[in-house]
């Protein structure tokens, strides 16, 4: 007969060591990203760094980026196993052993697990599309018309402007010169529809346009990174200053701020892009006679 209160009493043994494994390792991997956002707050070249990986992968948070940073220095654009077959792509597998640990979401879409994570050379498979907003085409277009819709004060055209975009938090208005080029528009547009929506209509205590410029700056890089559009790195040699004396808790929000307002940008851009291809595929119906 077997001795099923052995057999019952070393199941829960390993459950209690194995439930012990996994929390130590998530209280590890909660400690690498606190250590990774702490770089990237403090080192312009990390955030610099932060700023092309987010770009590049937009989906993931800044806990996530903060460890491949750590993980694999090299890395580029990343995803998990789940990740790579959605994009009909496979890890290798002289890689399977060589990915990191980040956070994915659990079974059912219920709370988070961790899972490995790969670069995309770890990878082989179809090749990953980029979107790139052209000068003068009808999907810049439609990314400048979205990304306004984000605006939470008046737009006005102003041709005097020596810019091509400013948000003037004393009017709480936000001006367009509608002379520059699209890129530069993009660029220039992004960063100043984020500073409206951080002032909030006047309702964000202690809002100051100055010390919100490098995140204005980061939303509109990350857009600009993500749809190929060229724009310079935005200034950060006082990052460290910015900083200073914040908790790590504080710099996490502050750059999940940033990731949030340009993945919603970004999205809703993605999704009116698909919908102009909609509706260029469908055919026009003939009349009924």
């Amino acid at each position: 007969m077997a001795n099923l209160e052995q057999i019952v009493s070393q199941k829960a043994e390993n459950d209690t060591r194995w439930k012990a494994q996994q929390q130590a390792e998530r209280e590890n991997t909660v400690a690498m990203q606190d250590t990774g956002i702490e770089q990237i707050t403090s080192d312009p070249e990390a955030y610099a760094r932060y700023l092309d990986m987010q770009g590049d992968n937009p989906a993931y948070s800044v806990g996530n980026i903060a460890l491949v940073m750590l993980a694999l220095p090299q890395a580029t654009i990343f995803g998990t196993r789940d990740r790579w077959r959605s994009l009909n792509r496979s890890v290798i597998g002289d890689e399977m052993n060589k990915g990191v640990k980040i956070f994915a979401k659990g079974p059912m879409g219920r709370g988070y697990t961790l899972a490995d994570a790969y670069d995309v050379s770890q990878t082989q498979g179809r090749d990953l599309k980029h979107p790139v907003l052209k000068e003068g085409s009808k999907d810049m277009e439609t990314a400048l018309t979205t990304v306004l819709n984000y605006a939470i004060a008046p737009v006005v055209i102003d041709k005097e402007l020596p810019i091509p975009a400013y948000y003037d938090p004393g009017n709480m208005e936000l001006a367009i010169n509608p002379d520059f080029p699209d890129h530069e528009a993009f660029a220039a547009i992004t960063a100043e529809v984020a500073q409206s929506r951080f002032h909030a209509k006047g309702a964000a205590p202690g809002y100051n346009r100055a010390e919100c410029e490098l995140d204005a700056q980061s939303v509109s890089y990350i857009l600009c990174r993500r749809f190929g559009i060229e724009r310079p790195m935005p200034e950060m040699e006082h990052l460290p200053e910015l900083y200073d004396g914040w908790d790590t808790q504080d710099r996490r929000h502050a750059l999940d701020t940033i990731q949030d307002m340009s993945k919603k940008m970004g999205r809703s851009i993605e999704k009116n892009l698909e919908m102009d291809k909609q509706r260029s595929r469908t055919p026009p119906r003939r009349p009924v006679r």
